[in-house]
């Protein structure tokens, strides 16, 4: 299994993400040195930094530490014994601000900390999966739900069991693997006014109480679409323990108008200019030009990096080897960010005039891989 070929909701896959190695940042050469390479070590280079800017590693932002230090909070706190129900963890923001990279991150960490200091095998002589992680779908039901987690583990019967069987199933693997933390993805799938979606909604809070784990579960705009105060009153009080018991965290957004977070906009384009490898990248190249960078992504990181992604791809195609703003104008992202571009060059326009640009606030900012 390859580190592009596997998925997160296999304990397989989990295992290969958790596992896996940091990426050597290639060589960055010369144009010249480029020049010099035969034609088939050339495409090898070539490969080998398109393959590196892909995948050059998770950036510290303020966000995601401030949500690290949090989750670490609520995990290392819940150590109640397994007949009181340990509270959870709802990351909560728009899309393309790191939601999941936050909660996989962490849980990456979690499951590294636990086989160094508790083994690869339990004391019953299980194999020991320290997380689960599931993502949910627009239709997710109640059996779905219980077969996804057993999916996860390789539990055989996922096939032929029903919901109730299923469920045994699932509560079978947590106990046995010694899993101590799971993470459900895309939560917001859950429509509460649906039949299928309360019903999903309560067996959550059954696991919950059943299963002796930390859940930490994502979504998009929980709070906006009121999810966790429609269940308090009126027909839906069956949400209110939900509501209880979930801390949430928010994740918001780099902005130009406060000026710290500006400042960390512009300390996130420093870090991510340092793993680029282009042979006529200049020095301070993406904080130079950190407003337009704001104006084409709306200050998403998710949004920031595609643009990077492909105009390095571009870039090296058509050898310009550096970021400039008439081959960024060429790359098309994301639909939401090219229809709020407009507005977002309206808000830098009017900006206090006495406010310095995005770029005259960076400064050096070390990342590191999370």
């Amino acid at each position: 299994m390859t580190r592009s070929q596997f998925s997160l909701s296999r304990k397989e896959g989990w295992r290969c993400y958790v596992d896996a190695a940091a990426r050597r940042q290639p060589e960055r050469l010369a144009p010249a040195e480029i020049t010099a390479l035969g034609s088939a070590a050339r495409e090898e280079y070539n490969e080998a930094r398109h393959d590196w800017h892909a995948n050059f590693g998770i950036l510290q932002t303020p966000q995601l530490a401030s949500a690290h230090a949090e989750l670490e909070q609520i995990v290392a706190s819940n150590r109640q014994d397994s007949d009181r129900v340990r509270g959870a963890a709802v990351i909560d923001a728009l899309p393309g601000l790191g939601k999941s990279t936050i909660a996989n991150t962490y849980a990456r960490a979690f499951d590294r900390k636990q086989i160094l200091r508790l083994g690869t095998v339990t004391d019953q002589g299980h194999e020991r999966i320290p997380v689960f992680r599931v993502g949910l779908t627009s239709n997710t039901t109640l059996r779905t739900l219980n077969r996804m987690i057993c999916e996860f583990y390789g539990h055989p019967a996922t096939d032929r069991a029903n919901a109730a069987q299923l469920a045994s199933h699932a509560l079978d693997c947590v106990l046995n693997c010694d899993t101590r933390l799971g993470v459900i993805d895309d939560i917001h799938f859950i429509d509460p006014h649906r039949k299928d979606g309360m019903a999903v909604s309560n067996h959550l809070k059954w696991l919950a109480n059943e299963l002796p784990v930390t859940f930490i579960y994502v979504g998009v705009g929980l709070l906006e679409r009121r999810f966790f105060a429609d269940g308090l009153t009126g027909k839906n009080s069956a949400m209110a323990q939900t509501g209880r018991r979930w801390t949430r965290l928010a994740v918001p957004a780099f902005s130009v108008t406060d000026p710290e977070r500006a400042r960390q906009w512009g300390r996130l384009l420093v870090t991510t200019e340092s793993r680029l490898v282009l042979a006529r990248m200049q020095p301070e190249t993406l904080t130079s030009i950190a407003d337009y960078l704001f104006e084409r992504t709306t200050g998403h990181i998710g949004s920031l990096m595609t643009l990077v992604v492909r105009g390095c791809y571009e870039a090296i195609v058509a050898g310009d080897e550096q970021l400039t703003v008439p081959l960024l104008e060429k790359i098309k992202i994301d639909e939401a960010s090219e229809q709020s571009r407009k507005r977002t060059a309206a808000e830098l326009a009017t900006r206090d005039a006495g406010s310095p640009s995005i770029a005259k606030t960076a400064c050096s900012f070390e990342g590191s891989e999370a």
